[in-house]
């Protein structure tokens, strides 16, 4: 086996793999992460498609019309960049493009996860500038924005 893509050939040897056997493993981790990821992104778009009917944004100034435009913006683009991986294989079905769909699919979800860290903490900061003010929002929401940088991507990026 000399597959060119890094950690292929060891994981391929290692488990006793064929290449095209990885990429069909690493396809329905990829799913399967996302299937977890989306069900979040759902309830949370949800939820923002029906603040804007059921609170008065406008009567709270600028701050709050501003972050629930950045709040909803950026969790509808995760969610259009965390489905994008359904329609590249709808399209390219039975082409045999297995190892493509899986490099678009990580680089989508990786895209997607920092998109809803942005639709998170500014949704957070939505609610907490409500319920504590603008500065203990400004604070918990940069806790939250650190702790996901930290887990998300600092941690895996270290042990790589």
């Amino acid at each position: 086996m000399t597959d060119k893509r890094p950690g292929v050939e060891h994981t391929a040897r290692t488990r006793g793999e064929t290449p095209q056997e990885v990429l069909d493993r690493n396809l329905g981790d990829v799913l399967q992460e996302l299937r977890v990821v989306l069900t979040g992104v759902q309830v949370l778009f949800g939820f923002l498609l029906t603040l804007a009917f059921t609170a008065d944004l406008d009567s709270r100034g600028g701050f709050a019309t501003t972050v629930y435009t950045v709040t909803l913006l950026s969790i509808a683009s995760a969610t259009v960049v965390l489905m994008a991986p359904v329609s590249f294989h709808r399209l390219l079905f039975r082409r045999g493009r297995r190892e493509e769909l899986v490099t678009f699919a990580n680089r989508s979800l990786l895209a997607g996860l920092g998109l809803l860290l942005v639709g998170i903490t500014s949704a957070l900061l939505l609610v907490l500038d409500v319920a504590l003010g603008r500065w203990p929002a400004i604070a918990g929401s940069g806790v939250v924005a650190l702790l996901a940088v930290a887990t998300w991507y600092a941690g895996p990026l270290r042990q790589r």
